[in-house]
């Protein structure tokens, strides 16, 4: 082996590292989320508290990193209104952990590349081969197997809130994929946290509605919950940068896997061997979905 070789392999592993701390991180929030639920928060005040945070930290995010390119006002309004959408996203994702184990929440919502992919072949956006559309029956397989594999009645209204945030998210990627393709993926971010939080906020505002955590543990976990998913969003610009957006996305996959994974000691949901193979299957064609798209 070369020396050149000998340093290349771990610079390699040293680019793919922040993908994984992002995923890693979403995944500990998932769980965490659930926590702070069941501790006596509702879900807008979880969606509320976490995007207050998240805005302050990407503002200091921005203001120490190297100045990114600024927004035309037409991206500008753009990513506003995309805001709008991803608090569907943020509020359907968190209502639906309250409504059903966290690995079905999160395989339910983590459709949301295949079905970005079957939209963007409805507008010709992109192609798919034969071998891709395979793949998107086999998830789709083993998503219905997941689902129906659960040994008590699922409530179906979490699996419909996470198709609903999934839809949302969906949304928005077709959206930056037409209209957004120049513009930094730091401001398109800022500019959605930014609404997402104010449309959030006045709803909030508006219904008078505040649920605390009744306890120190719901406290500690709110408060990495949104510490996480900021650091989450921080380490997915740096993957992007490093690997690129295709690349970052497969890594991304293993949040489900790892939701799952923590959601048993944490949590004690644990899922039946038959809902783990569907969640196998889908985990395993929907990686094939993005490798053949």
């Amino acid at each position: 082996m070369t020396a050149s070789s000998q340093t290349a392999a771990p610079s390699r592993l040293a680019d793919l590292l922040p993908g994984a701390i992002a995923a890693t991180s979403f995944a500990i929030s998932n769980v965490l989320s659930k926590v702070a639920l069941t501790d006596g928060m509702d879900v807008l005040t979880l969606s509320v508290f976490r995007g207050v945070v998240g805005v302050v930290l990407v503002s200091a995010w921005l203001k120490i990193a190297p100045p990114p390119m600024p927004h035309t006002a037409r991206a500008r309004w753009i990513s506003l209104g995309l805001g709008v959408v991803f608090a569907g996203v943020v509020y359907g994702l968190f209502a639906a952990i309250i409504r059903v184990s966290v690995p079905i929440a999160i395989l339910s919502y983590f459709v949301y590349p295949l079905i970005t992919g079957l939209l963007g072949v409805l507008f010709g956006l992109e192609r798919i081969g034969w071998r891709g559309a395979l793949a998107a029956l086999a998830a789709f397989g083993g998503l219905a197997l997941m689902i129906r594999a659960n040994p008590e009645d699922i409530a179906l209204a979490g699996v419909a809130f996470a198709f609903g945030s999934a839809l949302c998210r969906t949304t928005i990627l077709l959206v930056t994929r037409a209209t957004l393709q120049d513009a930094d993926p730091q401001l398109t971010t800022w500019y959605t946290l930014l609404s997402s939080t104010a449309v959030l906020g006045l709803v909030a505002l508006v219904t008078l509605n505040w649920h605390a955590p009744h306890s120190a543990g719901g406290w500690a976990a709110l408060s990495v919950v949104s510490l996480g998913t900021t650091i989450s969003v921080l380490a997915l610009f740096i993957s992007i940068k490093r690997i690129g957006p295709f690349r970052t996305a497969l890594i991304m996959f293993l949040e489900p896997l790892l939701s799952t994974v923590f959601s048993a000691p944490i949590l004690g949901e644990v899922i039946t061997p038959v809902q783990a193979l569907g969640g196998a299957v889908m985990l395993a064609a929907l990686v094939s979905f993005q490798l053949r798209r």
